[in-house]
């Protein structure tokens, strides 16, 4: 496990799948997410069954947060298409629990996402895709020491209109020189 301040990242354990399918199923979780379908518990079944196919370190995270002396499952995070050859690999996270956005966590997962890319995994360049509209997700990740790196237009399609979509990065040079501790 990897443990910050208020959060522990872990693997995904079968227990978690009906929080996934309430999570994205539920319009406002998903609206900032890239998904745009409804799923079932069928379909997440099939795709945990499938994760030991996945390369380890692209198998996704579960965020859990203190609550007194156990601890809540509350959203997902961890990384994709890693490209070892340019020491580089896409991240992406999701909180679930709506009671607990705006509260830092997601800010806090990311962080550690970065320290385990650069100091584990030894990546040279994090990156994400943020839809333009979801602008506390940016906030966030900017905080992180994300900076964008560009704007794909009208990438996204969703709720009826095409949206930008922001590649947004950090290089291990800068996340060195500005904040290396995570918490």
């Amino acid at each position: 496990m990897i443990y910050g301040e208020r959060i522990r990242l872990r693997g995904v354990e079968k227990e978690d799948l009906p929080h996934f399918v309430e999570w994205m199923n539920d319009p406002e979780v998903i609206e900032g997410l890239l998904a745009f379908w409804p799923i079932s518990s069928a379909d997440e079944q099939r795709w945990f069954e499938h994760l030991p196919d996945r390369e380890p370190v692209e198998r996704p995270l579960s965020i859990d947060v203190r609550a007194g002396e156990a601890w809540q499952h509350i959203g997902s995070c961890g990384y994709q298409h890693i490209e070892w050859k340019a020491r580089e690999g896409e991240i992406g996270i999701s909180i679930g629990v709506k009671a607990l956005w705006n509260q830092g966590y997601g800010t806090e997962a990311v962080k550690l996402l970065l320290k385990q890319g650069f100091e584990t995994l030894n990546l040279n360049r994090i990156y994400l895709r943020v839809n333009a509209t979801n602008l506390r997700a940016i906030r966030s990740y900017e905080k992180c020491g994300f900076v964008l790196e560009g704007r794909l237009r009208q990438a996204l399609y969703q709720y009826g209109s095409f949206q930008d979509l922001l590649i947004m990065s950090v290089l291990r040079s800068e996340w060195e020189s500005s904040n290396r501790e995570v918490l």
